[in-house]
């Protein structure tokens, strides 16, 4: 499968003959994407070059920007890193994803990385969670084609199984990624309130100690 990537636009291009006219919703759209692309923190992309060493397949990994020592900073702030040893195995972990037989492929790497950086980690602990979120999405994929181009049914049915428990380990990352951002906080909502006659309501946080309901509740 070939994808063919987002075309950057040049700095100079021949004139056509009957430009497309944007409609008010292709522009909405196009300011909208804009915005959000200003909002994100910059991300430079990951180089792969694939040599070999005494027989075996090495696969190098350097950062796609003009600063080399700028890039890195910039990769590390994105995934929340804190030193460049839990990049450098951040990087690592992703080749691992993006890697087919001995083969560390680029695109893939560069999507996985995506998928973490989009996710906005704030510390070392969402930024794994990313890895591995992005590691069970790209597998959960592979498995979905590899059902697709099942032979027999008693594949279609393993790869099934397969697809199935992989979307439910996904679904549970988000959860696990959720419960760690709230930080264990709690919620209480009130949907209705009945005083009685010479009663008091009270509006706000109500503590009430070990847990003992008070007399008023009984």
């Amino acid at each position: 499968m070939t994808v063919v990537p987002m075309p950057k636009r040049a700095k100079t291009a021949n004139p056509v003959a009957n430009p497309h006219e944007p409609t008010a919703r292709e522009t909405a759209s196009q300011a909208a994407y804009k915005k959000r692309r200003e909002s994100t923190r910059p991300v430079p992309q990951m180089k792969v070059s694939m040599s070999e060493d005494g027989g075996k397949r090495i696969a190098s990994l350097a950062v796609d920007h003009p600063d080399p020592a700028l890039g890195y900073e910039l990769l590390a702030e994105a995934v929340g890193a804190d030193n460049g040893t839990f990049l450098a195995g951040t990087l690592d972990s992703l080749a691992k994803v993006a890697q087919v037989g001995n083969v560390v492929r680029e695109g893939d790497m560069n999507y996985a990385l995506s998928m973490v950086c989009g996710l906005r980690p704030k510390d070392q602990i969402e930024a794994t969670l990313g890895v591995q979120m992005a590691a069970i999405h790209i597998a959960t994929m592979n498995s979905a084609m590899c059902m697709g181009e099942a032979k027999t049914w008693e594949l279609r049915e393993a790869h099934e199984r397969a697809l199935n428990r992989l979307s439910r380990t996904y679904v549970a990352q988000i959860e696990a990624l959720k419960r760690y951002r709230s930080k264990g906080e709690q919620r209480v909502i009130v949907e209705r309130v009945n005083v009685e006659k010479g009663g008091q309501a009270i509006v706000g946080n109500v503590a009430h100690g070990g847990g003992v309901a008070e007399e008023n509740d009984r």
